[in-house]
């Protein structure tokens, strides 16, 4: 496994973080940028904080974290993902690690009932959560 770096890129925290938000920018600029990143994230505005998890596929998209699933499982996640950005008026953002899409609707369903507060803070959390593995994981 490989260890945590102490300088990256932007064009290698783009393909962590899946583009090129102000976070990617302010983590470049630092050292130990993977170990910092929720505690830039963190600080970052609302709307910097919304377009860092813009920048990630939703669930039930195509992208390597997430294994395939039957039609009605893709159905209900479409349709869970547009009520959470209706409501929250950003991306559900969560670290796979692994699970299948089915595995994930009840957690999609648990954080639906949580405050906008709760629920950018643990999307930023998980975003970075995403990235760390990324890395360990090239």
């Amino acid at each position: 496994m490989r260890e945590l770096p102490r300088k990256l890129t932007v064009e290698e925290l783009e393909e962590l973080f899946s583009g090129r938000p102000l976070l990617v920018d302010l983590l470049a600029e630092i050292d130990e940028p993977l170990d910092r990143a929720e505690d830039v994230a963190l600080s970052l505005s609302d709307s910097d904080k919304v377009e860092a998890l813009g920048t990630h596929p939703r669930i039930g998209e195509p992208s390597p974290e997430q294994t395939g699933e039957e039609p009605a499982v893709i159905t209900e996640l479409a349709y869970l993902n547009q009520v959470y950005e209706e409501k929250f008026g950003f991306r559900f953002v969560v670290f796979v690690d692994g699970r299948s899409r089915a595995e994930i609707l009840p957690i999609l369903r648990e954080r639906l009932e949580r405050s906008h507060e709760e629920e950018i803070e643990t999307g930023i959390r998980e975003l970075v959560a995403i990235a760390r593995s990324r890395w360990l994981e090239r």
